[in-house]
C-alpha cells in the first residue's frame, strides 16, 4: 500500500485525488491546502489540514500548486528525506527543495474541475533522483494508468511546450472560430463534427498526412476572401502567420 499526502488541491491534484482514492493499492492519508476544502461523499472522512506543521508521515507527497510557488513551498516543509514530487509539466525536478528526495509525477492531460477524465490511457511522466523512488512512482502511476513513462526534466519541458501548442493554442482557435460564428448568429455546434473528425484522424494519420485547407493547396482566391472577411479583425495577422507557416511547410508560393 502506497501512502500518499496531497499538498495543494488545484485542478491536477483534485483529479489525482479522486482517481487514486479508488485504488486498492493506494491510501490517501491527508490533504493539505491553505484554504478550507469541503469533501463530498465518499471522501468526507479523509483528513484535511491547513497547518503545514501537521502534515503526516507518508510514502509520497504530491505537490499540486502554481509553478512559481513550488520552490519556496517545498523549502517550507517541516520534514526531510521524504519523497516529494510535483505535477508540473514545465518545472524542472530541481525546482523542489533538496532537503527531501525529489521526483516528478506529471499526468499529461488537460484538466477542468467540472469534467471527469479517464486516467487509464493518460501518460504519467515520472522522474526521480534514485532508483527506489522511481520504482515507487512507477508503481503509483500504474495503479491508475497503463502508460507510465520515465522522462527527464529537459525532455518533459519540450513535451510540455508541444502540449501547449496542441491543446491550449488549439483551444484558443476554437474560441476564435466561435467568435466568428457568433457575429453571424451561428452556433458553435456546427463546428463540432469537424473538430471531432480532425482529432480522430490523428489516431491513424500523421499531422502532415491529415493537413488540408486553402493554405496547403495554395488556394489564393479563398485566402484573399478570408483576409477580406477578417478586415479590421485582431485575428488577421494570426491567419496570415498560419498561412505563411503552412506555405513554408508545403513549399507553395502564395
Amino acid at each position: 500500500m502506497i501512502k500518499v499526502v496531497f499538498l495543494g488541491f488545484g485542478n491536477v491534484n483534485s483529479h489525482l485525488f479522486n482517481t487514486l482514492n479508488k485504488s486498492t493499492e493506494v491510501s490517501i492519508l491527508q490533504v493539505f491546502n491553505r484554504n478550507q476544502i469541503r469533501f463530498n461523499s465518499p471522501f468526507e472522512n479523509i483528513p484535511f489540514t491547513d497547518d503545514i506543521l501537521r502534515i503526516v508521515d507518508a510514502d509520497v507527497y504530491i505537490i499540486g500548486i502554481p509553478d512559481d510557488a513550488i520552490s519556496s513551498f517545498s523549502e517550507s516543509l517541516a520534514f526531510q528525506n521524504k519523497l516529494v514530487v510535483h505535477t508540473s509539466g514545465g518545472a524542472a525536478m530541481n525546482t523542489l527543495s533538496s532537503k527531501n528526495r525529489r521526483g516528478i509525477f506529471y499526468p499529461l492531460q488537460t484538466f477542468s474541475k467540472q469534467r471527469k477524465v479517464d486516467f487509464k490511457n493518460i501518460p504519467i511522466c515520472i522522474e526521480a533522483e534514485n532508483p527506489d523512488d522511481l520504482q515507487t512512482l512507477r508503481k503509483l502511476g500504474k495503479t491508475i494508468s497503463e502508460n507510465v513513462v520515465e522522462i527527464s526534466s529537459e525532455k518533459r519541458a519540450k513535451l510540455h511546450l508541444a502540449a501547449v501548442f496542441v491543446n491550449n493554442f488549439v483551444n484558443h482557435l476554437y474560441e476564435i472560430g466561435g467568435e466568428i460564428l457568433n457575429e453571424e448568429g451561428l452556433p458553435f455546434d456546427l463546428l463540432k463534427p469537424l473538430i471531432a473528425e480532425t482529432a480522430s484522424k490523428i489516431k491513424t494519420l500523421t499531422p502532415e498526412e491529415a493537413q488540408t485547407g486553402p493554405a496547403k493547396r495554395n488556394d489564393k482566391k479563398t485566402i484573399e476572401k478570408h483576409l477580406h472577411l477578417l478586415a479590421d479583425s485582431p485575428y488577421t495577422k494570426l491567419y496570415e502567420l498560419f498561412t505563411e507557416q503552412l506555405n513554408q511547410k508545403y513549399g507553395k508560393e502564395l
